[in-house]
């Protein structure tokens, strides 16, 4: 395990790559934003590709943060209708840049700040302090993600934070894989299976209507593995719920290669995104497909999903497990 400069900010902040590698497989973290900025690993055939979709310099991430790529996403992960929240009686708003709704931590999230890093064994651990009212959330907030491959070469992703005054919590990583290569073509033929039986509908701004609806007979039913397609931006309501370890809940794999992607996870829902929005710079609509573990969108709006709240004393906690794999 290493790092090394990946480049400077306009303010002359540095920002450095973290090359972790175990179990046949390369991944590479940077400080800004926590971005996975490469995942290598090995084919049927014992060849390795990188299988992340990832821009090569710092500038591209500057350039081009609307797809997340990589990036470790909060205070909130996905949407929160009209960019406001009531909590305690106190009503937040936060910044609007999604449509009418507040998407991935606001305008500056947590993919688009630096973070301290302090080697670990295996690994790295990112942390940083998140000021009360920054993006509108309230509470001084301490927060760490853990990034480590374990002997297999599974790459784990450890969460904690703490907060000061009450607040809402939801953190995921927003890598898209394409496990054939991440420059070769869409992923639309890869195969994913997903231990979901409902899904949350959603309105014409992807937020959802506060449904559970079962997949049964629907186009949402990826109980059986099937190839992904396209068109999907929905949170799947995990069978097993909250779980205080992490178990898997989703393959995706790739016929061509052999490649296997396994996600296991503490959290209560997974979100499909199938990369519809990407604009062709440099990847084209398609390309990737994320499969993001996390808390239910606008649950501070919804006390009827699991709750986001985090309040002082208690220590929020999530884990997510990304194992590579081969099938002849």
């Amino acid at each position: 395990m290493h790092s090394e400069l990946f480049g400077t900010l306009p303010d002359g902040t540095p920002v450095h790559r973290w090359t972790l590698e175990r179990g046949g497989v390369r991944v590479r973290v940077l400080t800004y934003g926590g971005i996975v900025q490469s995942a290598e690993v090995p084919d049927r055939d014992g060849r390795s590709a990188q299988v992340a979709l990832a821009l090569p310099d710092l500038q591209g991430y500057l350039e081009n943060p609307g797809p997340y790529f990589g990036a470790l996403v909060g205070r909130y992960a996905n949407r929160i209708a009209n960019g406001r929240f009531a909590l305690d009686g106190d009503i937040y708003h936060l910044a609007q840049n999604n449509g009418p709704n507040s998407l991935h931590g606001g305008e500056e999230g947590f993919d688009r700040r630096v973070w301290d890093a302090e080697p670990m064994e295996h690994g790295v651990r990112l942390s940083r302090v998140s000021p009360h009212g920054e993006e509108g959330f309230p509470g001084r907030l301490e927060v760490s993600a853990t990034y480590s491959l374990d002997e297999s070469g599974a790459l784990r992703i450890a969460y904690e934070a703490v907060t000061d005054a009450p607040t809402v919590v939801n953190l995921t990583n927003h890598s898209y894989w394409n496990l054939a290569d991440a420059g070769s073509a869409a992923a639309a033929a890869h195969e994913v299976q997903i231990a979901a039986s409902r899904y949350t509908p959603v309105d014409a701004d992807l937020i959802p209507t506060g449904e559970l609806s079962d997949v049964e007979g629907t186009r949402f039913d990826f109980r059986a593995p099937r190839k992904v397609g396209g068109g999907y931006d929905h949170n799947f309501v995990l069978d097993k719920g909250v779980t205080s370890a992490s178990e898997q809940v989703a393959e995706l794999y790739d016929p061509a290669s052999g490649r296997v992607l396994t996600v296991a996870t503490t959290e209560p829902g997974l979100q499909l995104y199938t990369a519809d929005h990407l604009d062709g710079d440099p990847y084209a609509p398609g390309a990737g497909v994320a499969l993001e573990t996390q808390h239910f969108p606008d649950s501070p709006n919804r006390p009827e999903f699991p709750s986001t709240v985090l309040r002082p004393g208690e220590v929020f906690r999530s884990e997510t497990v990304f194992g590579f794999g081969v099938r002849d």
